[in-house]
C-alpha cells in the first residue's frame, strides 16, 4: 500500500494577511509623542565679554539638593509653597527694597496705557544629584506661577482668561507684561542637607 502525500496548504495568500494586518495596526495604533518643557531662550548676546550687573534684590534664588530639598533665598523651602512665593515675588510691589524694581511699560495696544512691570528673575540651579521627578515639579510650579500671573493680567485688560485669547496681538501683549523670566544655571554639586 502506497503512503498517501499529506496535503500541502495554500500559503500565496499568508503574505497578503500578514500585510493587511501589519497596515491595520499602524492604522489603529496611537504612538506617544515625547514632549519637553517649553522655555523660550534668550537671544544671543551681541557682547558675551560685557558684565551685565543685575541687582540681587531682582532675582528669586532657587537651589535644588541632591536630596531634592529646596532653598529658596537661602531660607528651606517647600515645593508646595514654591508657585506662590514665585508669584509673590513677581508681583508689583512699589517702594519694597525686599522686592524687584519696577519698570514703567508704555503699552501702544493698550491705548498707550503705562503699565507698572516687575524687573524680576527667578534663577534655578539643580545639583547633579537631583532626581529627575523633583526637577519637573519645581519646573511645574514655576510655569504654574506665570500661568497665573498671565491669567490675571489676561482678565484685567482684557475680561478673559490667557488661555482664552485668540487675538495675536493680545497673546502678544500679555506675553510682554508677564514674561517668563526663569535663568536656569548649569548643574553641578550643590551639597545636600542632613
Amino acid at each position: 500500500m502506497a503512503k498517501r502525500k499529506a496535503p500541502e496548504i495554500n500559503a500565496g495568500s499568508m503574505a497578503d494577511i500578514a500585510f493587511l494586518l501589519l497596515i491595520f495596526f499602524l492604522v489603529t495604533t496611537t504612538m506617544d509623542i515625547d514632549t519637553g518643557i517649553t522655555r523660550k531662550l534668550p537671544p544671543p548676546i551681541d557682547n558675551p565679554d560685557e558684565n551685565i550687573d543685575v541687582k540681587d534684590r531682582n532675582v528669586l534664588k532657587i537651589l535644588v539638593n541632591s536630596h531634592d530639598m529646596l532653598l529658596v533665598d537661602g531660607k528651606p523651602g517647600s515645593i508646595s509653597t514654591l508657585k506662590d512665593k514665585a508669584k509673590d515675588f513677581m508681583a508689583i510691589h512699589p517702594n519694597d527694597p525686599k522686592y524687584p524694581e519696577i519698570k514703567d511699560v508704555e503699552v501702544e495696544e493698550l491705548g498707550g496705557r503705562i503699565v507698572k512691570a516687575s524687573k524680576g528673575v527667578i534663577s534655578l540651579k539643580n545639583d547633579r544629584g537631583t532626581s529627575y521627578g523633583m526637577y519637573i515639579r519645581v519646573q511645574n510650579e514655576l510655569a504654574r506661577a506665570f500661568n497665573e500671573m498671565k491669567d490675571e493680567a489676561s482678565m484685567l485688560y482684557y475680561g478673559v482668561k490667557y488661555t482664552q485669547l485668540v487675538d495675536e496681538t493680545k497673546i502678544e501683549v500679555i506675553n510682554d507684561l508677564v514674561p517668563v523670566r526663569v535663568s536656569e544655571a548649569e548643574p553641578e554639586d550643590i551639597g545636600g542637607g542632613n
